[in-house]
């Protein structure tokens, strides 16, 4: 029955059960029409290992948890504000509100460290450490080292995160300074040397060095997030989410924890995943974007230069060209979450398809402000997911479509990425809206998109600006068609 009898061996069963619905929705999430019942189904793994670890776990000494008051207190907390927060935000806002969930995961990790390091060290200075076997020296090594990595690891996804919080909601500019990224290398550089130093020299009078590792690891979150542009933070977003999850997972091993240590690799090998399928679909490297500052403040004379002349269109005329097409393909952007206009865009893609109308959906992989915004956004809606086209998809649709109606959508439609060398988003694979017969571009403004430079596509032959909020506009637009 194991060493503490029934428990144990029930506690095991619950990891293991947890374990199983963590993956099983994280994989359930990879499909919109499932990944609401993914989710809940993780969710009720992470409870019934909560749960389970409260009443069931007892320590190498056998004694259970205690203090169930505070436990219970601090779930209660986190649980009305998680629930208020969540229910509050706006879609436009969640980019922001996943950050702060992400950032205070990298919190906890680096805190259970500090906490962990100094219960460590008041039992061996009370033990002494001149005592301690060798044997024991070394196995402490691993131990060790799992801390180091927890507070560092931690501590640069929390400040990280709440700099690309900041960023996110506008408070916070891009800012970067010259000799900044040496300054960068040269904080991690001093952590890892301080880490190194503090495996191999077990005293009592080094001990206190170990703070300088979190305070590191913050300056060095700030740092490493201020200089990276607008146009990048799905990736960062992504990127921050992995340190957490391996942050996380270094919990894991301080408690010996299964389930909190499956977590957490489930975590960090997602979001590493994704920020390399993010890279892939910007065409960057991991290198160039946290170094390049695409999308940053800076605007080259190139990519400042006036396109030409472009030609507006007015809602009637865009009605009538969508109500008498035989497809519509419609490109949605951070301008559609801006002014909620999801629902909108989904009543005129239902009048559209009463006039028999096929109406599509394309979908950028870093459209909006993290990975899976537009998603997110059209799911909302209830737009059906069979409609959703990834990029490749409606790449291949563009030519037999007759109009795309591009809802706030800016540099992921950007012609530039592939004919314009001195463009920082050479290279990007872009949605080819341009092979339509029309494009229908809605913004409010001809100010630049996310990453700071001109867009080619407004000024191209076959383009009409459609001004206007874009909520407003799709409004005006369902009268117009109702009228047809």
């Amino acid at each position: 029955m194991g060493k503490f009898g029934g428990a144990s061996v029930i506690l095991a069963l619950v990891y293991i059960i947890s374990s199983v619905t963590f993956i099983v929705g994280l994989k359930m999430l990879s499909h919109p029409a499932k990944a609401r019942n993914g989710n809940l189904i993780a969710a009720a793994g992470m409870t019934l290992a909560i749960i389970g670890t409260i009443f069931l776990y007892k320590d190498e000494n056998g004694n259970a948890l205690h203090n169930y008051g505070w436990i219970f207190s601090g779930i209660m907390i986190g649980a009305i504000i998680g629930t208020l927060a969540a229910k509050k935000v706006q879609m436009t806002a969640m980019p922001e509100m996943v950050s702060m969930f992400n950032g205070m995961g990298g919190a906890c990790a680096a805190l259970i460290s500090i906490v962990e390091f100094n219960h460590f060290t008041e039992v061996f200075t009370k033990s002494g450490w001149s005592e301690v076997p060798w044997q024991l020296t070394v196995n402490m090594t691993g131990h060790l080292l799992t801390m180091y990595a927890g507070a560092l690891i931690g501590g640069v996804s929390f400040a990280g995160s709440m700099i690309a919080w900041g960023k996110l909601n506008g408070k916070i500019k891009d800012y970067s300074f010259k000799g900044q990224h040496i300054l960068n290398l040269a904080m991690f550089v001093l952590a890892l040397v301080l880490i190194i130093y503090l495996l191999f020299q077990l005293d009592p009078a080094n001990y206190r060095l170990f703070y300088l590792i979190p305070v590191l690891s913050l300056a060095y979150g700030v740092l490493f997030v201020l200089p990276i542009g607008g146009a990048d933070m799905p990736v960062v977003i992504s990127l921050l989410n992995s340190f957490t999850g391996v942050a996380a997972a270094c919990g894991g091993f301080l408690y010996n924890n299964k389930v909190m240590l499956t977590g957490g690799i489930l975590v960090g090998a997602a979001g590493t995943l994704l920020t390399i399928l993010m890279c892939k679909a910007m065409n960057r490297s991991l290198k160039n974007v946290l170094i390049g500052n695409f999308g940053g403040n800076h605007i080259t004379a190139s990519q400042n230069k006036t396109g030409g002349n472009y030609k507006e269109i007015s809602v009637s005329d865009a009605a009538v060209a969508m109500a008498y097409a035989r497809k519509v393909m419609i490109v949605p952007g951070y301008g559609l979450a801006v002014a909620q206009a999801q629902h909108a865009c989904h009543e005129l893609e239902k009048l559209l398809e009463e006039k028999s109308v096929e109406v599509k959906y394309a979908i950028h992989p870093v459209a909006g402000r993290m990975p899976g915004h537009m998603n997110v956004l059209l799911a909302e809606a209830d737009v059906n997911y069979e409609n959703l086209l990834e990029m490749d998809q409606a790449n291949d649709e563009f030519k037999t479509t007759d109009v795309v109606l591009i809802l706030g959508a800016n540099d992921v439609v950007n012609p530039a990425a592939k004919t314009d060398p001195s463009s920082p988003i050479y290279g990007m694979p872009v949605l080819e809206v341009e092979e339509s017969k029309m494009v229908i571009v809605n913004k409010r403004s001809m100010k630049p998109g996310y990453a700071g430079i001109e867009n080619e596509l407004f000024f191209h032959p076959k383009t009409s600006m459609l001004f206007g909020d874009a909520k407003t506009v799709l409004q005006q637009l369902i009268a117009e068609v109702k009228m047809l």
